[in-house]
C-alpha cells in the first residue's frame, strides 16, 4: 500500500506536470504562428497572408490541460486520504474542524478524509529518560542535583523507561507540551526527587535508604506520569555524587567502620578457639578418666592375682608397698607442683590453654588418685594374704621347731652343706648313728689292741661340732 501512494503521488506530479506543459505548448505555438504571420503582412503588402492574419487560429486546448489537472488532484487525494502507520508507532486522526478526533490508529494502512484530517504519530516504543551527576561534554543529558536533610547538594544519576500509552494518544496530543519527554517527564522526575530527598540524610540516601529512596520515587513518577496517559516501567538510580569533602571524610569513617568489623570478627574467632579449646580439654579429660580407670581395673585384678601368689612374702611386699606409698605420694606431689606450674604458665598464654591446663592437671589428680586406691587395695589384699600366710608359718613352726633350721640352712647358699646338732645333742637322728658306728670301731679295735681311740673320737666330734654354725 505504500508503494501505491508512492505511484499515485507520482502519477498526480506527472499529471500536473502535463497539464501544464500542455497549455504552455500551445500558447507557444500560437505565438509563434502570429509572429509568422504579422511579419509576412508587413513584406507582402496585404494578399492572402492578411486574410490568413484575419482568420481565427486554433484555441488552447484548456479543456485536456484541465482534464489533466483534475487527474492530477485526484491522484493527490487519493494519496493524502492514504495514512500508513509504521511499526513501533501510533497515531492521532487531528480534524481542521473538530480537532483532535477520539481513537488512535495502529501500525497499518488508514483511510482519512483529505484535506481535513491530518495524522499526528507518536513512538510508542519505550523511551529511556537519563540524567547526570555532573556536566560532562563528553555525555549530553539533563544534571540533577538534588538538596539532603543537611543541606549538602548530591548529584543523581537516574534513568526512567517510559512508553506512551497507545489508548490516550488523543488525550497526549491535546493536553500535553510536545516533546513530551523534554516538557513532561523530565520535569517530573526532578521534582519527585528533590521533594524526596530532604525527608534523607546524605549517609542515608549514599548507603542504607537507597534503594527505599528509589522506590518511593519511581512509585511516585509512575503515579504521576499515569494521569498524563506515559506507562513506566522502571525508574533506576545508577549514581551518586557527594561533595568532595564530605566524601572523604566518609571514605575515612567506612574504613574505621570496617577496621571495626574485622576486630569484631577476629574477636568471635577467637572465642570460637577457646571454646574449641575448652571442648578439646574436657574430651581430653573424659579419655584420661577413662584410660584411668580402666588401669585401675587392671591393677586391680593384677593384684588379686599377686595376692594369690604372694601369700608367703609379707615382709618384702610390706617393704615394697610403703616404697610404692612414698614413691606414689612423691610422684602425686610432683604431678600437681607440675600442673600448678604449668597452669600458672599457661596463664599467661591464653584463658583457652589454661583451662585445658587444668582439666589436664585435674585429670592427672584423679588417675593417680585412682591408681593410689588401686595401690592401697592391692596392699590391704596383700597384707590380708601375708597375714594368713604368717599364721600358718607359725603354726607350722610352732609344732615343728625344727623346721627353723632347715630354713635358714636353705637360704645360706647352695654350695656349703652345714650339718647343725643342738648342744645337748637330744632330738637328733645322727647320734644314734654315730654311737653305734664309734661303737662298730671301738669293738674292732679291741681285738686289735687300741681300746682308747673311739671314746676320744667320739668326744672330740662331739666337741667340734657345736662350734659349726
Amino acid at each position: 500500500m505504500l508503494a501505491l501512494k508512492y505511484l499515485l503521488t507520482i502519477v498526480g506530479a506527472v499529471l500536473f506536470g502535463s497539464a501544464g506543459a500542455l497549455v504552455a505548448y500551445d500558447i507557444f505555438l500560437s505565438e509563434q504562428l502570429r509572429r509568422l504571420l504579422s511579419r509576412g503582412k508587413t513584406e507582402e503588402g496585404g494578399g492572402e497572408v492578411g486574410a490568413l492574419a484575419r482568420r481565427p487560429f486554433r484555441p488552447v486546448r484548456w479543456r485536456l490541460a484541465l482534464q489533466l489537472f483534475a487527474a492530477g488532484v485526484l491522484a493527490f487525494l487519493i494519496t493524502e486520504s492514504v495514512v500508513v502507520i509504521p511499526d513501533g508507532t501510533a497515531g492521532v486522526r487531528v480534524s481542521q474542524i473538530w480537532g483532535a478526533r477520539p481513537g488512535t490508529l495502529y501500525p497499518g494502512v488508514h483511510v482519512v478524509t483529505p484535506l481535513v484530517d491530518s495524522v499526528a504519530i507518536y513512538d510508542t516504543r519505550e523511551q529511556v529518560y537519563s540524567t547526570q551527576v555532573a556536566e560532562d561534554p563528553k555525555h549530553k543529558g539533563d544534571v540533577l542535583t538534588v538538596q539532603a536533610r543537611e543541606g549538602l547538594n548530591i548529584g543523581l544519576a537516574v534513568s526512567v523507561r517510559y512508553r506512551l500509552d497507545p489508548k490516550r494518544l488523543d488525550s497526549i496530543h491535546t493536553n500535553l507540551p510536545q516533546p513530551v519527554g523534554e516538557q513532561v517527564v523530565a520535569p517530573v522526575v526532578s521534582t519527585i526527587y528533590r521533594q524526596l530527598a530532604p525527608n534523607y540524610i546524605t549517609r542515608e540516601i549514599f548507603a542504607t535508604k537507597r534503594e527505599e529512596l528509589r522506590t518511593k520515587a519511581a512509585d511516585a513518577i509512575t503515579t504521576r506520569l499515569a494521569s498524563d496517559g506515559i506507562v513506566v516501567r522502571e525508574v533506576l538510580l545508577r549514581d551518586l555524587k557527594l561533595p568532595e569533602e564530605y566524601a572523604k571524610g566518609l571514605e575515612g569513617l567506612l574504613l574505621k567502620e570496617q577496621e571495626n568489623e574485622r576486630l569484631g570478627t577476629e574477636t568471635e574467632i577467637k572465642g570460637k578457639e577457646v571454646k574449641i579449646a575448652e571442648l578439646e580439654a574436657e574430651a581430653q579429660k573424659a579419655r584420661e578418666v577413662k584410660q584411668a580407670e580402666a588401669q585401675a581395673q587392671v591393677r586391680v585384678l593384677q593384684a588379686k592375682a599377686e595376692a594369690d601368689a604372694m601369700q608367703y612374702t609379707l615382709p618384702l611386699k610390706q617393704k615394697q608397698i610403703e616404697q610404692s606409698k612414698l614413691e606414689a605420694e612423691a610422684r602425686k606431689e610432683s604431678t600437681l607442683q607440675n600442673a600448678e606450674a604449668a597452669a600458672q604458665a599457661k596463664i599467661i598464654d591464653s584463658k583457652a590453654e589454661i583451662e585445658r591446663q587444668k582439666n589436664l592437671a585435674d585429670a592427672e589428680a584423679n588417675r593417680i588418685r585412682v591408681t593410689a586406691d588401686a595401690d592401697a587395695n592391692r596392699i590391704r589384699v596383700t597384707a590380708a594374704a601375708d597375714s594368713e600366710r604368717m599364721k600358718f608359718e607359725a603354726a607350722v613352726l610352732k609344732s615343728n621347731p625344727m623346721l627353723i633350721q632347715k630354713i635358714i640352712a636353705e637360704r645360706l647358699s647352695d654350695k656349703l652343706q652345714i650339718m647343725m646338732v643342738p648342744m645337748d645333742g637330744k632330738n637328733f637322728f645322727a647320734n644314734d648313728v654315730m654311737r653305734s658306728a664309734f661303737s662298730g670301731v671301738s669293738s674292732s679295735s679291741a681285738d686289735d689292741g687300741s681300746e682308747d681311740v673311739t671314746p676320744t673320737a667320739s668326744a672330740s666330734a662331739q666337741k667340734r661340732q657345736p662350734k659349726r654354725p
